[in-house]
């Protein structure tokens, strides 16, 4: 099984899900999602597989540090949110079926 994490090294959470990633024997693909942010395309695709709409995924801080309105329509969003992948909570693990964010980490063990 492939197994992706959007990943920020800086953030506990995201830490700590990678943690838990590896200890279950998995090697997944790390993505450092602010220097390689999903494009739109990509971003759709996690939304779907984690069932959500995009402001479900905003960090409503960062959102609001950097301009980005949780009312816009659901494409001005995700097209503010590559922009500004800061305001994308972190972290999300991703599988060829599913995806969770990891908060609390132990989520993402439901996908595994």
């Amino acid at each position: 099984m492939a197994v992706t994490i959007y990943h920020n090294p800086r953030c506990g959470k995201s830490r700590e899900t990678l943690k838990l990633i590896e200890a279950k024997g998995i090697t997944p693909a790390v993505i450092d999602y602010l220097k390689t942010p999903p494009d739109a395309a990509g971003l759709k695709r996690i939304l779907a597989l984690l069932g959500i709409p995009a402001r479900d995924l905003l960090r409503r801080k960062e959102a609001q540090d950097n301009g980005v309105d949780p009312a816009l329509p659901e494409d001005d969003l995700i097209a503010a949110m590559v922009a500004h992948p800061i305001v994308i909570e972190r972290p999300i693990v991703v599988t060829d079926t599913a995806a969770r964010i990891g908060r609390p980490p132990e989520t993402v063990l439901e996908i595994l």
